[in-house]
């Protein structure tokens, strides 16, 4: 069973802005790639068919493959990590988050399922991340 990541995107919006700065960033960089300072130590086990799961606005919106880690030091010698993601962003059902720093392990167990696996188009589940924003819900 695959362990994913979950990251927080943040100064993102909606999922459409996630997509449109993660093309503009994999276009500057000639790759697609996340920056960390930690190398994660259970690296197997996310590169089991791991994902990252992006928080969005305070919920799990999103999730990109994860294809590989990258350990490096800057030229200080400081240690960070690159993690290399799949282009592709798959939408998720929505799950609330707390706020954290950096990256978190999340279990399979606990990732959400993706949307259209769950046979909710982004009409429903649009409504009920508006009315969430909105504190109806």
């Amino acid at each position: 069973m695959p362990l994913h990541l979950l990251k927080l995107a943040v100064g993102i919006g909606d999922i459409d802005e996630l997509r449109r700065v993660r093309a503009l960033r994999a276009a500057e960089r000639g790759g697609d790639w996340v920056y960390t300072r930690n190398y994660p130590r259970r690296a197997a086990e996310v590169l089991d068919g791991g994902s990252i799961y992006w928080v969005i606005r305070g919920h799990i919106a999103v999730r990109q493959r994860v294809a590989g880690f990258r350990g490096h030091r800057d030229e200080t010698g400081r240690r960070y990590c690159l993690i290399e993601v799949a282009e592709t962003l798959v939408p998720t059902l929505a799950r609330t988050c707390r706020a954290f720093q950096g990256w978190r392990y999340l279990p399979a167990s606990a990732a959400p399922p993706d949307r259209v696996a769950a046979g909710d188009e982004r009409g429903v589940e649009g409504m009920r991340l508006a009315l969430r924003g909105l504190g109806l819900i």
